[in-house]
């Protein structure tokens, strides 16, 4: 029996749907009979035809149980509907419900917060530091004890809901109060330091409980802090040195065998001391953020860009085949760069903001294949529907902290015959640098402003990031537009470093398309 994910929301992707539904199909071929629980229409999982037998039932205890009655199944799988049944996992197995895969235990130490860092310390890695919080007093010990900034999110949520980055102790108390009246000693706050200009890297891996594959290396195009379920993300790593990598890896199968993972792991990491585009600035330290023995929201990407079915694999080995019976050797480090883009629904949502941080926003996924870095970033982009321009005139406005980092992005875009403009500040910063820039009026002084261009057509790309001073501000009001006006908005300095190279790839050579089944040979499992 196969548990999905529910209904689809914001915050919980379709893509563990992909991961049942490889599941029941890689089962169904090996001869079980299979059963699938889920209650969401817009997904294959609920076609009468991928299972042997369907409930369409809510994710409850009470419901699995009463079909766990009925069926009587050998194996009940959690780790392929995303967090919604793993929250299920203790309630079932205290029930009698025989839980295959990763066992119960080895789902609590990395779900709890202090059993996970205990484990952590003993087996000699790094953890940013952290804690558990039920009262404003407490979070204010803690966050005294790791120092400002720190993540602050409740224990409870999906999609990094009501997840802030809080830089003082007056954000902090405003943060608790509010969702103080949902906090119990079980469903506590979680505190962590933040790691600020960090790498964050995704790590999924296959283990049979003797042996672990790592299934892809994804580092993330915008730095720490953005949900992973937001952020874009490229396989092979591209900036990242190889001896980092490698320590990446050790680590991810150490913590594999610590845990006695059986089926699909995924691994949150963030590397320190190297900026987005590799330069290192200080000895660089790897830290793992978190670790979720189950199919991850990135299983489909790394598996249609590596061409290993990591989902069909788990499924086979949760029911007792070993890594060396499927043929499964080592990782498949791909000759090509995908990545993986998200995508936002803030055309239905006018006004709204769209700048990302640790909550998530996003509400489905593309992907871009090529040769290149530069151009796979260019194809996902296009695929978002936030293509980057040929030509035309490039808006930038950053915060104070990203000035000098916006430079180059700036100088890039003008060698490339863009026309760049800026309010009058950041326009006289560039110049003093050497950056032919052209002053654009902020909105309450005078007309065309950027909002009149936008709207007018004049403005093809927009980077801007924030400064956090509110959503009363020109900048929300300039986000805020550039979707409504159709104009491809960058948020982030990392993201504004992949654009320009992808810009000078689109001016070099022509868009190639390759089908995946052209990449890969075809695989039966």
């Amino acid at each position: 029996m196969i548990l999905g994910g529910g209904p689809n929301r914001i915050g919980q992707g379709i893509e563990f749907d992909y991961c049942c539904v490889q599941a029941a199909f890689a089962l169904r071929d090996n001869g079980y009979e299979v059963i699938m629980v889920n209650s969401n229409p817009e997904t294959v999982s609920t076609d009468y035809d991928t299972s042997d037998h369907l409930f369409f039932e809510p994710l409850t205890p009470e419901d699995v149980l009463n079909i766990n009655d009925r069926m009587k199944p050998k194996g009940v799988i959690v780790q392929f509907g995303g967090q919604t049944p793993l929250n299920l996992a203790t309630p079932l197995e205290m029930a009698g419900v025989p839980i295959i895969g990763t066992s119960v235990d080895s789902i609590d130490i990395a779900e709890n917060r202090e059993r996970f860092a205990k484990l952590v310390t003993e087996i000699g890695l790094l953890q940013p530091s952290n804690g558990t919080a039920v009262d404003e007093s407490q979070a204010l010990r803690v966050a005294r004890r790791i120092g400002f900034p720190i993540l602050v999110r409740p224990s409870f949520v999906l999609g990094g809901r009501d997840m802030k980055i809080v830089y003082n102790e007056d954000e902090l108390s405003a943060y608790i109060r509010r969702v103080e009246p949902d906090l119990s000693k079980d469903r506590p706050v979680l505190i962590d330091q933040f790691l600020e200009n960090a790498t964050e890297v995704d790590v999924d891996c296959l283990s049979d409980g003797i042996r672990t594959v790592i299934g892809g290396v994804m580092q993330h195009i915008e730095e720490a802090g953005i949900h992973s379920g937001d952020s874009a993300c490229v396989i092979p790593p591209h900036s990242l040195p190889a001896e980092v990598i490698t320590v990446i890896k050790v680590q991810a199968r150490k913590l594999a065998a610590a845990l006695n993972v059986k089926g699909l792991m995924n691994i949150q990491f963030a590397v320190s001391g190297i900026r987005a585009d590799g330069i290192a600035t200080d000895p660089p330290k790897v830290y793992i953020l978190e670790a979720n023995p189950r199919a991850s929201r990135t299983i489909p990407f790394v598996s249609k860009a590596t061409g290993v079915p990591l989902a069909r694999l788990a499924a086979l080995v949760m029911v007792g085949k070993t890594l060396d019976e499927l043929g499964v050797k080592d990782e498949v480090i791909p000759q090509h760069y995908s990545i993986k883009e998200s995508v936002f629904p803030f055309n239905k949502f006018p006004g709204v903001d769209i700048i990302l941080g640790p909550e998530m926003k996003s509400t489905g996924e593309v992907m871009g294949i090529d040769d290149s870095m530069p151009m796979a970033f260019a194809k996902a982009q296009l695929a978002a529907s936030s293509p980057l321009p040929l030509s035309g005139t490039v808006f930038i406005s950053v915060a104070h902290r990203d000035k000098e980092a916006v430079v180059p992005i700036a100088r890039g875009f003008a060698e490339l015959g863009f026309k760049v403009i800026a309010t009058r500040g950041t326009a006289q910063y560039m110049r003093d640098r050497g950056v032919p820039v052209e002053d654009v009026p902020k909105i309450a002084e005078g007309r065309p402003n950027l909002l009149d261009h936008m709207k007018n057509g004049k403005v093809q790309l927009i980077v801007n990031t924030p400064t956090g001073r509110g959503s009363s501000t020109d900048e929300s009001k300039i986000r805020a537009e550039a979707v409504a006006s159709r104009v491809t908005a960058i948020t982030t300095i990392s993201a504004a470093q992949a654009a320009v190279e992808a810009c000078r790839a689109l001016k070099q050579q022509e868009l190639t398309v390759t089908a995946l089944q052209d990449r890969f040979p075809a695989r039966k499992v």
